[in-house]
């Protein structure tokens, strides 16, 4: 029998700091393309032509596999964010509250809850 797990653990790598890595070595390649054409020597501006048409496919990738939200500020993502009911707050405290005194873990119905809230949010 298998158990599916969900994933919760956030990614090693921001899709926004590869962004910005890629979009420097983009603008990087063409100041050299630019100074070894001035220098006369073809070889380096090919091979940084070569390097900069890797770095923005590599930019368009990773924008095109990256999560919608993921690219997205997290100051502009938090300002998106509904804000909290006080009353459905104090509701399903209330709730959870009259749950743990039936008889249920604490811990249990809370980590139930809060992965309910991410289910809810679409994470």
């Amino acid at each position: 029998m298998t158990t599916s797990t969900t994933n919760t653990e956030t990614p090693r790598l921001n899709p926004r700091i590869i962004r910005r890595v890629v979009l420097v070595l983009f603008v990087a390649g063409i100041a050299a393309m630019i100074a070894s054409s001035i220098a006369d020597n073809n070889g380096a501006a090919v091979t940084f032509g070569l390097l900069t048409t890797m770095a923005a496919i590599s930019l368009v990738l990773v924008t095109a596999v990256s999560p919608a939200d993921a690219l997205v500020k997290r100051k502009e993502a938090k300002s998106t964010a509904p804000l909290t009911n006080p009353q459905t707050a104090r509701d399903v405290e209330d709730r959870i509250q009259r749950l743990v005194q039936a008889g249920a873990n604490e811990s249990d119905v809370r980590k139930l809850v809060s992965r309910a809230v991410d289910l809810g949010r679409g994470k």
